[in-house]
């Protein structure tokens, strides 16, 4: 162990004796997401570096307190990038928070979530010992795949010390194209694109215009332009667009209470009172409204969906779309395995975990 990881596993260990949370902290720039935390903050800044690199293999290795913008600077050096597009939501914002968090960004629906880029990892438990999980290629897991499972565990199971990440080459050539449409309209149109052998990347449906990026070799890219339509937008618009996307710039992001909701792609509209701008090929559609958490959750439960409030509201209640007793307990045994004193991040998910 290094000396700031020997100094972390001495306080942890401290504190599950005592009964102390701790509420781990990185750059700090998604302490919103989640329930309110308690307990003491252990600052994972100072763990931080790129532990191992090959651009060939297509595969980085980092310290958990390494800041995200960091690892994306390099990576683009090599034309390469994180192809879940995290957001980042601040400047401060780390790998291992990123990772904890579990959020993907607007190419999420085409390349995939957190988890599915997530080889292996280095935590440190609720005992204060190191444990390694998976490594560095796709095809390395035996039995439970605990690496991925850290991702989106708000910091709940450990301290993530390393994370190795699978990389991919930039596309070769993108184009964004604007259309004019109603919600029932776009939902449609998307589904349908999504089953045609199309280089969709991303979409956007809000107040009337829907926004699609296509990605990939300059001739798929063109041939797909010409057989859908509308408008390209520059490409310098473009970058900005799915920028404000991705870290919730745009203005209509700022509303809040702000809810994130997951649902089948070809789930009909929402027809709930408020704001509302719609992803991922209709898969997630972010909410803001003033109605009671019940009426929400009643309607998505009713598509087929679960719907979580992502930011704003009352974040002592629960935040998270409530899980099945099953599921539940399955989560209390993860939690009691890797934490058993219960010092991490205490409450963050759910009540009692």
């Amino acid at each position: 162990m290094t000396d700031i990881v020997s100094a972390w596993a001495d306080r942890i260990r401290a504190a599950a004796a005592a009964d102390t949370p701790l509420q781990l902290r990185g750059g700090g720039t998604k302490a919103f997401y989640g329930r309110s935390g308690e307990g003491e903050v252990l600052d994972l800044t100072d763990n931080r570096g790129v532990v191992s690199y090959e651009p060939t293999e297509l595969v980085v290795t980092v310290r958990g307190g390494t800041p995200l913008a960091e690892l994306e600077a390099l990576l683009a050096r090599h034309d390469q990038f994180l192809a879940f597009e995290p957001p980042a939501f601040g400047p401060a914002a780390t790998v291992g928070g990123c990772v904890a968090a579990g959020l993907s960004g607007p190419r999420r629906a085409s390349a995939g979530a957190v988890r599915d880029f997530v080889l292996g990892a280095r935590l440190l438990d609720g005992r204060g010992e190191a444990l390694s999980f998976g490594g560095q290629v796709m095809k390395n897991v035996a039995g439970y795949d605990v690496s991925r499972l850290l991702a989106g565990s708000l910091g709940t199971l450990g301290v993530l010390l390393e994370v190795s990440l699978k990389v991919l080459p930039r596309p070769a050539a993108e184009a964004t194209l604007r259309f004019e449409c109603d919600e029932a309209s776009a939902i449609q149109r998307l589904n349908d694109w999504g089953g045609q052998p199309l280089p969709l990347s991303a979409s956007t449906w809000h107040d009337g215009v829907l926004t699609v990026r296509l990605s990939g070799a300059s001739a798929a890219v063109a041939a797909a332009q010409a057989r859908l339509g509308g408008e390209r937008l520059d490409e310098a618009l473009a970058t900005a667009f799915w920028t404000s996307i991705r870290e919730h710039t745009a203005p209509w992001f700022a509303a809040r209470p702000l809810w994130r909701l997951s649902l089948p792609s070809s789930a009909a509209p929402l027809r709930l009172a408020g704001g509302q701008l719609i992803e991922w090929g209709g898969a997630l559609r972010w909410l803001h409204t003033d109605l009671p958490a019940t009426a929400v959750r009643e309607r998505v439960a009713q598509l087929g969906g679960t719907a979580a409030l992502f930011a704003g509201g009352n974040r002592s209640g629960e935040v998270f779309h409530p899980l099945p007793e099953p599921l539940l307990r399955i989560h209390r045994r993860l939690k009691a395995a890797f934490d058993p004193a219960g010092i991490f991040n205490r409450g963050r998910l759910y009540q009692g975990l």
